[in-house]
């Protein structure tokens, strides 16, 4: 078992960038003042809140002893190994952390994200050091190198981020200037049909190896909302979907066997496809980045 490591040394390690974004109410919330130089040991105590945290955690070598699961799954991505998967004890849902069982693992840091967790914040403060960044997502990179700091990995860090930016470029020059329009697509339980426009953890992939998207998505905001009776403006050259949660429930059974679905031009040409969901919208990090960009690019024929 790795050494314990005190809760002022983890406070240390977050240091003063990462400290800034520990933003939770209440005075409690610790400050740059609160920390030394002195970088926690390898392989903390680490609990997880969502799946960006996760694949940080995970990609920087530290199996979390606890992480939350999305409400509508029954366990933890499926892009990670099972043997890793099985060391990890699963701490409530996303939004809804069961801090009475964190509080059992005695976890050294507690990653998460203030758009799922701030309302726990002082809970969870109070059983070991808490790192919120301000939201998921579109800001994984930025969100990466705070987890790096606050677990004493930043070499580990720039070895990732370094072999990212060498894959999207292979990646890149794989698919070339096609000009193709990439549509994202998500079905998610007893909710409209999501179009995934810019500013989303997908979307930076796709900016990243030069792919343009459909007008519709095309908007500086998360996704638009639409009813299945306007599923023609989720066209594009490509059309990538998933589903999050029972089929039936989030409408892609019926949307999938719809005239409105089969009139797309992705559809009749056969080029909509897909996904997972675990990976493609839930595994927000490097190491589900570099999975989507070698599905990407074999779906793409490159």
């Amino acid at each position: 078992m790795p050494p314990q490591i005190t809760r002022r040394a983890l406070l240390a390690g977050l240091g003063g960038a990462a400290l800034a974004a520990c933003a939770g109410p209440g005075s409690g919330t610790p400050t740059a003042d609160s920390a030394t130089d002195t970088p926690p040991p390898a392989g903390p105590r680490v609990v997880t809140l969502d799946t960006a945290e996760l694949d940080s955690a995970m990609t920087l070598g530290i199996t979390p002893v606890g992480a939350a699961r999305a409400p509508a799954d029954s366990g933890l991505p499926d892009y990670w190994s099972a043997s890793r998967l099985a060391q990890i004890t699963l701490v409530g849902e996303v939004g809804s952390p069961d801090t009475a069982l964190i509080r059992r693992l005695k976890p050294d840091l507690i990653l998460g994200s203030q758009v799922r967790d701030a309302a726990h914040y002082e809970t969870l403060r109070r059983i070991a050091p808490t790192l919120l960044t301000a939201t998921t997502g579109h800001p994984w990179k930025a969100n990466f190198q705070q987890h790096a700091q606050a677990l004493g990995r930043q070499a580990a860090a720039d070895a990732v981020t370094a072999a990212y930016q060498r894959h999207t470029g292979q990646v890149a020059e794989a698919l070339g200037p096609s000009g193709r329009r990439i549509s994202l697509v998500r079905f998610v339980e007893n909710a409209p049909v999501r179009l995934y426009a810019r500013q989303n953890f997908l979307a930076t992939l796709l900016d990243d190896v030069q792919l343009s998207r459909p007008d519709q998505q095309n908007a500086a905001q998360f996704a638009v909302e639409v009813p299945a009776d306007q599923i023609a403006r989720a066209d594009g050259d490509v059309l990538l979907y998933a589903v999050y949660g029972d089929p039936d429930a989030a409408g892609a059974t019926a949307t999938l066997a719809s005239p409105g679905w089969q009139a797309l031009s992705a559809v009749k040409a056969h080029r909509a496809f897909p996904v997972s969901d675990q990976l493609w919208f839930q595994g927000i990090g490097y190491t589900g980045a570099n999975a989507v960009l070698d599905e990407l690019q074999h779906l793409l024929g490159a």
